[in-house]
């Protein structure tokens, strides 16, 4: 009797243990997969992201007149350079072939620019402001349009992504536009977060 008394205590304890180590295996695989989610939420996220500003640095040509010494014919394809980090992988000419445009566009990569790297449109890679400033110089006064992801708001860029909201969104710089000899479009000014007007414009 003993026995059969002890055993079902025993049996119960080992039970519950055994329950116990079972919701404890359960809550470190759902801990993982909750972790494993995240990162892969934060990679779709990274990688949707970039898929937006390509299609942007594909479509502000539409929206930006370049001086007619930028391009010596019609014929003459508009050069999209991007300049030290590349995040956007296969994103960009993806964008760029999809285009339909009287133009045709070719995209370059470059680890060092110059005025004579013949860039149209120039997205500067990394958040670096004084490497992004040495970029900025090194064609300020040339007939380009620079794009960045820079924080902060003084680096010269003519147009600089932001994400407010969750959403890619982007400032411009007139007076930067200018001094490239750009005219930006109404149209566009309309959709940036925050516009830096030219001098003409803010004395009015």
């Amino acid at each position: 009797m003993g026995l059969l008394t002890i055993l079902p205590g025993v049996a119960a304890g080992v039970g519950s243990r055994a329950r116990a180590a079972s919701r404890h295996a359960l809550q470190l695989v759902a801990l993982w997969m909750a972790f494993a989610f995240s990162v892969a939420t934060a990679a779709e996220n990274e990688a949707l992201e970039y898929a937006v500003k390509a299609a942007y640095l594909s479509k502000f040509r539409l929206y930006v007149e370049w001086p007619n010494t930028a391009f010596p014919s019609a014929s003459t394809a508009l050069t999209l350079c991007v300049a030290g980090e590349d995040p956007f992988g296969a994103a960009l000419d993806k964008a760029v072939g999809e285009e339909r445009a009287n133009r045709p566009i070719v995209v370059r990569r470059l680890k060092t620019v110059g005025r004579d790297s013949g860039c149209h449109i120039l997205y500067i890679g990394g958040s670096d402001p004084a490497r992004t400033r040495q970029v900025i110089d090194a064609v300020r006064g040339s007939s380009v349009l620079t794009v960045s992801d820079a924080r902060s708001v003084d680096t010269g860029t003519v147009i600089n992504f932001v994400i407010k909201d969750n959403r890619v969104r982007f400032d411009i710089d007139e007076e930067a536009a200018a001094q490239n000899g750009l005219t930006i479009s109404s149209k566009l000014l309309s959709l940036a977060l925050n516009v830096r007007r030219t001098q003409s414009r803010e004395s009015r």
